[in-house]
């Protein structure tokens, strides 16, 4: 089979099946080209709650399908490979939290949503990239402990400066790859363009940055901007998914180096086995694990 006929075999498959297709927009263009919705990780979950379909294919990352489970606990939920995990999700679990929480014990813990469910049960709030700001300058406490990304943290306390905010040695391996020397490098070659960047990039990076922000909020600036030319400082699948919708616009990632392997694991032939009922992984949460999680998610939609 070639590409066309695994896509054409994957659409005939789930509107047989009842199923919704899931993707981050991280995934290779043919993966979005079968999904019913595309985004972020969060906006993904929550269009997966508003759809009737009974079962839910989420072509990211572990954490990302979790999310779904929380919010649609009566849906069946298939993470398309099961080995595709976040680092930055794994790298804190609830046992060193715990301990960290117990030196700290009058912060308000908020954890980046790119965490699992296990760790956000013992987390006050969630946020996401394009919410932290807003939650974080919401949250009555003053004190705020930030995980797991020091980056995006230090971007979020930069910008609320009458909040302590304690931050852990955690973050995006993939974002931390870019460096000074990649903005230096891409600013000489093109001198026209502007610097899109995500807040997980390191802070000297993000400094230089004409715009920082979310994926979602980095193509919508692009996509309007009446600027032509980009320098994108985030995952590079973000600039052939720019450059095919913006054919008018020249787009340049900061760094060759910034690909997210574990997104890029999964193919089309997992979802296909996905609808075939022989492939990807079910997620099941504990109903304990999933009402505790859900708290926390619950609490970053009332103040965001």
């Amino acid at each position: 089979m070639n590409i066309r006929d695994i896509q054409e075999e994957i659409i005939r498959l789930k509107k047989e099946k009842d199923i919704c297709i899931l993707a981050h927009c991280y995934q290779n263009p043919e993966i979005l080209e079968v999904a019913d919705f595309t985004g972020d990780s969060f906006a993904l979950s929550v269009e997966a709650s508003k759809t009737t379909a009974k079962t839910v294919i989420m072509c990211g990352v572990r954490f990302m399908a979790e999310t779904v489970k929380i919010l649609s606990p009566e849906k069946k939920v298939l993470l398309a490979n099961g080995d595709a995990g976040c680092p930055m999700a794994e790298m804190m679990d609830r046992d060193l939290i715990a301990q960290v929480k117990k030196s700290y014990p009058d912060y308000t813990v908020v954890a980046y949503i790119n965490t699992t469910s296990e760790l956000k049960t013992i987390c006050d709030i969630c946020v996401t990239s394009s919410s932290a700001v807003t939650i974080c300058n919401k949250i009555e406490n003053d004190k705020i402990l930030f995980i797991p990304d020091c980056n995006l943290g230090d971007w979020v306390s930069k910008q609320i400066q009458n909040k302590e905010f304690k931050l852990l040695s955690g973050g995006c391996p993939t974002h931390a790859r870019m460096g000074i020397e990649d903005v230096e490098r891409a600013k000489a070659q093109h001198p026209d363009a502007k610097l899109l960047v995500h807040p997980e990039c390191k802070p000297e990076v993000v400094n230089e940055a004409d715009y920082a922000g979310s994926t979602t909020g980095i193509m919508k600036y692009a996509k309007e901007s009446d600027e032509k030319e980009f320098i994108i400082g985030t995952e590079n699948s973000i600039v052939t998914h720019l450059q095919m919708e913006c054919p008018d616009k020249k787009f340049y990632p900061l760094s060759k180096d910034c690909v997210c392997h574990n997104m890029k694991i999964t193919t089309l032939t997992d979802i296909l086995n996905c609808c075939k009922g022989v492939g990807g992984d079910e997620i099941n949460l504990d109903e304990e694990t999933r009402i505790k999680a859900k708290n926390c998610i619950d609490k970053m939609i009332e103040l965001g």
